[in-house]
């Protein structure tokens, strides 16, 4: 395998088994902006963020809070410009980061960088080739071994998920059968008493 073709499978393994990107959100006193990602477990993220001063008559600061899918607060900070947070998953499920700001004038909106990595892409690739003193196309292969352990363990939590939801599916299905069938026994029970009572009536009246 040549360099170029190992350089482009990592890239490609990277793209698909770790999330890097910097996103701006505009922040008002109106509104808190959130961000979620569905993640499993033992995944190391990171994220940086600060305001990218404009012209405001006042310094503005942010408050952030960080949530893991059973709502334990993994990172809070209040009024700052900037700041990071770094954690690994304890479990899987969706991840949130809220921002919001509480000293804006009406009107007024900041803008906020947020750097957000996820799995492989938040791993320190350079300390790794220093302390493995490694380069070029061994580093490369480094980055697709991590890769590739990556997508199996992603394949194994889509294998897990899938059985999940269909012992659920199958479980709903058996229910709506179960109440399908009581419903149709309850109807068939009302019209025979139903007939039974008019046949009653009838006779009563001597119209039968």
């Amino acid at each position: 395998m040549g360099r170029g073709a190992v350089a482009a499978a990592a890239l490609t393994l990277w793209w698909l088994t770790g999330r890097a990107g910097a996103v701006w959100l505009e922040l008002s006193t109106t509104a808190t902006k959130c961000l979620s990602e569905e993640i499993q477990s033992n995944v190391v993220v990171m994220a940086d963020y600060s305001i990218l001063f404009e012209e405001h008559p006042v310094r503005p600061t942010v408050f952030v809070k960080v949530t893991s899918p059973y709502g334990d607060v993994l990172h809070l900070a209040e009024k700052v410009t900037y700041g990071q947070f770094a954690f690994t998953t304890a479990e899987s499920g969706v991840y949130v980061a809220c921002f919001w700001a509480e000293t804006l004038d009406r009107g007024m909106v900041i803008n906020l960088n947020l750097d957000w990595r996820v799995g492989i892409a938040a791993k320190d690739w350079d300390t790794v080739a220093k302390k493995e003193k490694i380069d070029g196309v061994s580093l490369e292969l480094v980055k697709l071994e991590a890769a590739a352990r990556a997508i199996h363990g992603n394949l194994l939590y889509l294998i897990v998920k899938e059985a999940g939801m269909r012992d659920l599916s199958e479980w709903t299905q058996v229910k709506i059968t179960w109440l399908s069938l009581m419903s149709l026994a309850v109807c068939i029970a009302v019209s025979v008493l139903q007939v039974w009572h008019l046949k009653r009536f009838f006779q009563k009246k001597k119209l039968i």
